[in-house]
């Protein structure tokens, strides 16, 4: 075993580590740790799973039409320049795995998703971080980390886990001040909760240097299916394409997931929802001296004076089998990440923490 190495940069990873779904002792836990729809996938998706067991023994399609053209037609993009992937995750991987590796650099926001510092360490690639101002994504500091190393940008907007976002004006000066080798990515996995929001396509359509990636796993009610998608210029996604495995995405998942994007009204009324049930809880836990950022996705990041006041409020909450998500690993180690759940479940956690803040432990 002596001679038996990985690949560089493999055993630099940090373990990504999901929200808690479960405490010991504790039954019928509300989970408001993973940024899940509460209301669970639309009727549709559920009738389509059910009909897609008939056809188990049959591989998937290879090209994955039927759902890219269903995904062109509610955005308005060109179906051929669409791409499927097992969550947008392995979109993200096909990227790193296409166009960054040893000697290559990959930029990342101080508070931006953890898989893209993995992904750069699985190609062997060198992750650079670059400071945010508030929470919220830089683009001069951004512009000033890059070199003639940057192979990749990645942005997520709206941020996880803060839940900030920049407009469109600053996306575009980014990418048009990009050194020429570079690559812009667009994570979208939250932009469905953004009303009016493209997610980035305008830009992906008028720029050969940006590409945009989405999720069925939020908004959708799809996370246990693990589909998304990419969207970008032609010549990167047949380049994307070719590393991308024939039979990635199973019947089940596909049919799932093209009824879910069919039944616009279900998605309509989750977004209306979230949006609503988010202001309430952001106000609910600002009255009880927890502020947060102004979100625009489906949880809020609730900021407290310290990070032992985040764990104990952590403590507390699991004892009353409420989950939420610790980010000490985004270094917020003073906030925790709140899912915005139901009605019933946003009273809860919000009454809760009302008790933990008047001195309940």
């Amino acid at each position: 075993m002596a001679g038996i190495e990985p690949q560089p940069g493999i055993m630099d990873i940090s373990l990504y580590v999901g929200g808690k779904s479960s405490v010991e002792g504790v039954s019928n836990v509300i989970k408001l740790s993973s940024n899940e729809n509460p209301f669970g996938p639309s009727p549709a998706a559920q009738e389509a799973v059910r009909r897609a067991v008939h056809e188990l023994h049959r591989y998937p399609s290879t090209d994955h039409a039927q759902l890219r053209a269903a995904i062109a037609e509610t955005h308005g993009l060109d179906a051929g320049r669409v791409i499927c992937g097992v969550g947008s995750d392995e979109v993200l991987q096909f990227i790193c795995q296409a166009y960054a590796g040893p000697g290559d650099e990959v930029i990342h926001t101080e508070h931006g998703f953890a898989m893209y510092r993995i992904l750069a360490h699985a190609v062997g690639a060198t992750p650079v971080e670059v400071a945010e101002r508030e929470r919220v994504v830089s683009v001069d500091n951004i512009l000033a980390a890059c070199n003639e190393r940057t192979k990749l940008v990645f942005i997520a907007n709206p941020n996880n886990p803060t839940g900030t976002m920049i407009g469109l004006a600053e996306i575009e000066r980014l990418a048009v001040n990009l050194p020429e080798q570079a690559i812009l990515v667009l994570d979208g996995a939250y932009a469905e909760y953004v009303e009016g929001y493209d997610g980035g396509a305008r830009l992906v359509e008028s720029r050969g240097n940006v590409v945009m990636t989405r999720t069925f796993s939020k908004l959708y009610g799809l996370g246990g299916m693990r589909v998304g998608w990419g969207y970008g210029p032609q010549e990167i996604v047949d380049v994307l394409t070719r590393v991308r495995q024939p039979f990635n995405l199973s019947n089940v998942a596909l049919a799932a997931a093209e009824a879910a994007i069919r039944d616009t009204a279900y998605v309509e009324k989750s977004r209306e929802e979230n949006t609503r049930l988010r202001a309430w809880l952001a106000e609910a836990l600002a009255e009880h001296g927890v502020p947060s950022d102004a979100s625009t996705a489906n949880f809020v990041l609730a900021r407290f004076a310290s990070p032992e006041e985040a764990e104990a409020c952590d403590t507390y909450l699991q004892a009353q089998g409420i989950l939420v998500r610790r980010v000490t690993g985004y270094k917020l180690p003073a906030a925790l990440r709140i899912t915005v759940g139901d009605e019933a479940s946003c009273r809860r956690v919000a009454h809760c923490i009302g008790l933990f803040k008047a001195g309940a432990r």
